[in-house]
C-alpha cells in the first residue's frame, strides 16, 4: 500500500508545473505554449534540432507546448533580433547558430549583444569541412595550397559571414593565397557547385557532405577540427595536416538575459535531460550531426572566443557595411 501511494505522488510530481510565477499573475510555469524562435527557413538542421528538442523535452514537461517559429532572412539577423527583443518571460525561447550570430555583432549589424541572451546551452555541433571534387587531383590541404598558389581557384561558401567564409579566409591567411571566393544562397548549391564540378574547393559541413563522400562522389580533403570526428574518423584534420584554423557551427537554445532566474535555472536543468535522452541522440544521429553538449558557461565562453576570432577576420575583410 505504501508502495503505491509513493508512486501515484511520483506520477503527481511529473505534470505538477515546473515553477510557480509565469508571466500570467498567479499562473504556474509553464502554463502557456513556450515559442522556439529558430532564424532560418522551415527544413534546414537548425529548424530540425529545434523541433527535435521540443519533441522530446514534452516527454519531461508534459503540460508544455513547444511551438517553432520559423523568422529567416539576412543570415539569421531578423531571426536573432526578434528573440533578444521578446518578452523576458520564459515563454520566448531561441535557436543560436554560429558563426553568424556574433558575425552580426562584428560587423555593426546586430541590435544585440552577448549579453543579450541567457544561453541555456549548446545542443548540437556541424564541423567544417574542406572538400574537392571526385576527380580533383588535390588530396591535401598541402596541394590545395600549392594549387592555389599555381592559379587563382574558385572556392564556394555559404554567404559572407558565414562559418564557411571564415573557414576560407583563415585558410587563405595561413597558405599565403587568395581565392576567388562564389557565395551560394545555402549548402543545395553549394553541393551542386562540388558535385558537377564548377568549382574547385567548397568550404562546407560535414552533414552536408557525408554520404557523398562515403559514396564517393566527393573527396573531403580535411575536417575543421582538433580532433577527427566520430562520424568519419578517415578524414583527417586540419590541425594534423600543419594549418591551424578550426571551425565548427554550433546550435544553441538561448532565452532573454532578464528572465526570471527560477524559470532559466528549469530549462537548464530541461536542456541536460533531453541531451542525455537516448530518443533525442538517436534522432540527432539520424541527421548525421553530432552532439555537442555545452552548459550555459561554456556555451558564453565558447562564443566569447569566436567572437573574438571573427572580429581578426572582419577586420582584414570587413563585409556587411
Amino acid at each position: 500500500m505504501k508502495k503505491t501511494i509513493i508512486l501515484l505522488i511520483l506520477a503527481a510530481a511529473m505534470i505538477l508545473p515546473v515553477y510557480a510565477g509565469g508571466s500570467k499573475e498567479g499562473a504556474a510555469y509553464p502554463s502557456e505554449p513556450i515559442n522556439i524562435v529558430v532564424p532560418s527557413n522551415a527544413g534546414g538542421s537548425t529548424d530540425a534540432t529545434a523541433r527535435q528538442f521540443g519533441q522530446i523535452a514534452k516527454k519531461y514537461w508534459p503540460e508544455a507546448n513547444f511551438v517553432v517559429v520559423n523568422i529567416g532572412g539576412s543570415g539569421g539577423l531578423k531571426g536573432f533580433d526578434e528573440i533578444a527583443d521578446a518578452k523576458p518571460n520564459g515563454y520566448n525561447l531561441g535557436m543560436l547558430f554560429t558563426p553568424q550570430i556574433v558575425s552580426h555583432i562584428c560587423s555593426g549589424l546586430a541590435h544585440y549583444n552577448l549579453d543579450s541572451f541567457h544561453y541555456i546551452g549548446n545542443i548540437v555541433e556541424d564541423p567544417g569541412i574542406v572538400v574537392v571534387p571526385e576527380k580533383s587531383d588535390i588530396n591535401t590541404l598541402d596541394e590545395l595550397k600549392a594549387a592555389a598558389k599555381a592559379k587563382k581557384l574558385v572556392a564556394t561558401v555559404n554567404g559572407i559571414g558565414s562559418d564557411d567564409y571564415i573557414a576560407a579566409k583563415s585558410f587563405e591567411k595561413i597558405a599565403g593565397v587568395e581565392f576567388n571566393i562564389m557565395p551560394t544562397n545555402g549548402s543545395t548549391e553549394q553541393k551542386a557547385a562540388i558535385l558537377g564540378g564548377h568549382v574547385d574547393v567548397g568550404f562546407m559541413n560535414l552533414s552536408q557532405m557525408l554520404a557523398n563522400y562515403r559514396s564517393g562522389k566527393v573527396k573531403i580533403i580535411a575536417i575543421t577540427t582538433r580532433k577527427r570526428s566520430e562520424m568519419e574518423k578517415s578524414i583527417p584534420t586540419t590541425k594534423e595536416q600543419g594549418y591551424e584554423f578550426y571551425m565548427t557551427a554550433t546550435r544553441g537554445l538561448v532565452c532573454q538575459a532578464s528572465v526570471d532566474k527560477k524559470i532559466t535555472k528549469a530549462l537548464d536543468d530541461l536542456l541536460v535531460k533531453v541531451l542525455a535522452d537516448p530518443e533525442f541522440k538517436e534522432l540527432m544521429e539520424k541527421q548525421l550531426i553530432s552532439l555537442a553538449p555545452m552548459n550555459s558557461k561554456e556555451y558564453r565562453e565558447h562564443l566569447e572566443e569566436l567572437k573574438a576570432q571573427t572580429q581578426v577576420v572582419y577586420d582584414a575583410a570587413p563585409w556587411g557595411n
